[in-house]
């Protein structure tokens, strides 16, 4: 029994360690900050997924609210045209 419990106790740490892991890669991947630790290390070993990752930004950067259903058509006037 005394040799078990060490075990049991290592096998514990390490599946709390990569559950949190675990948890913390689905957490950055939402928000997206797993681009910007990575962007170094796509640069040099990956060149083309870097690319890939700047042109997505700058798709994201570009993309323009769409109006909604009751905004007015242009700037300064209201749905009958005044």
């Amino acid at each position: 029994m005394g040799q078990i419990v060490p075990w049991v106790m290592f096998a514990a740490c390490l599946a709390s360690l990569l559950g949190g892991l675990a948890w913390l890669a689905s957490r950055a991947r939402r928000s997206g900050v797993g681009r910007e630790i990575m962007g170094p290390v796509d640069l040099i070993y990956r060149p083309h997924t870097h690319q890939i990752n700047v042109e997505i930004r700058v798709q994201q950067e570009r993309m323009v609210a769409m109006p909604s259903p009751g905004d007015p058509l242009t700037p300064g006037q209201d749905e009958l045209g005044r």
